[in-house]
């Protein structure tokens, strides 16, 4: 997965507020297809190992139980300059430093509950995406 695909996740605040369906219609409106989708209910330990990047970072626990607090659905996208271009839809992880019209200043609620998680590079996409998927699931 290196620079036409990405990885996302929409989050347990976007998912249980029901944002999921306009999220997708952003991102396919935005030029993304859908390569791989699921939904999954992380357990604590299965967070913990997806975000173990930032295991000594004071908000990793909370991170951690937010996560694993309800359903996500992973999803892997595929355009030209995946990674940037997705950053740019997303928005800011504060949604209220993002620019109008971003997923996060749409739908996010903090900066912890921001809606949507995006891969800051090629490396992290194939990284993370491989963490929910095999290449047997992958389009």
């Amino acid at each position: 997965m290196t620079g036409n695909k990405t990885f996302t996740m929409i989050k347990p605040d976007a998912f249980a507020a029901g944002n999921s369906g306009a999220i997708i219609k952003m991102i396919e409106e935005a030029g993304f297809s859908i390569k791989a989708m699921k939904l999954v209910k992380l357990s604590a330990e299965k967070a913990g190992g997806f975000y173990a990047v930032h295991k000594e970072r004071p908000f990793y626990n909370d991170l951690c139980k937010y996560m694993s607090s309800g359903a996500i659905i992973a999803i892997i996208l595929e355009k030209e300059n995946a990674v940037a271009d997705f950053r740019k839809l997303i928005g800011a992880t504060n949604p209220a430093e993002a620019a109008e019209g971003t997923i996060r200043k749409l739908f996010a609620k903090s900066i912890e509950a921001n809606a949507v998680h995006g891969s800051d590079s090629d490396e992290n996409a194939a990284i993370e995406g491989s963490f929910f998927f095999s290449e047997l699931e992958k389009f």
